[in-house]
């Protein structure tokens, strides 16, 4: 029986799962063909993985947050991870558009919206539901979780 109750835990787990997706395909992409994005120097292929591991740790962190209702901290965790995406068209400030092929325009866009999405969820989770807000009941525990 499909349980018709909204759940934020498993909306914000299935953004995060494919931001983070859309990011490691586009962060392996730029660390294989670094040579090929305009971006500016200082930004080399080991650091393209690095930044990737550390900001999808901080994404996980933030969800794991979110789950045990420790929101605000989520939500500064997952304002951090959302970067990862967001600043993917930051590219275009090093290139002309037509610099870049139809395969990074997309990797690029992929990225930008799914960071979008997470924060978009960040604001409406702490502007509309205010879970932050709502008081857990004595038989809820932050460990009955299942999402």
């Amino acid at each position: 029986m499909m349980n018709s109750k909204f759940n934020p835990h498993r909306l914000l787990k299935i953004l995060l799962i494919a931001s983070i997706i859309s990011t490691f395909i586009h962060y392996t992409d730029n660390y294989l063909f670094i040579e090929q994005y305009p971006q500016p120097a200082w930004i080399t292929a080991p650091a393209v993985y690095q930044t990737w591991l550390i900001l999808t740790a901080i994404g996980i962190t933030g969800y794991w947050l979110y789950k045990y209702q420790k929101y605000w901290l989520a939500y500064a965790f997952l304002f951090i991870y959302s970067l990862t995406g967001i600043t993917s068209p930051g590219h275009y400030l090093y290139g002309k558009f037509s610099q870049f092929s139809a395969k990074m325009h997309l990797l690029i866009w992929t990225d930008g919206l799914t960071g979008l999405a997470i924060l978009g969820f960040i604001f409406w989770s702490a502007i509309i539901l205010k879970n932050w807000w709502r008081k857990t009941s004595p038989t809820e525990s932050e460990f009955t979780h299942k999402s």
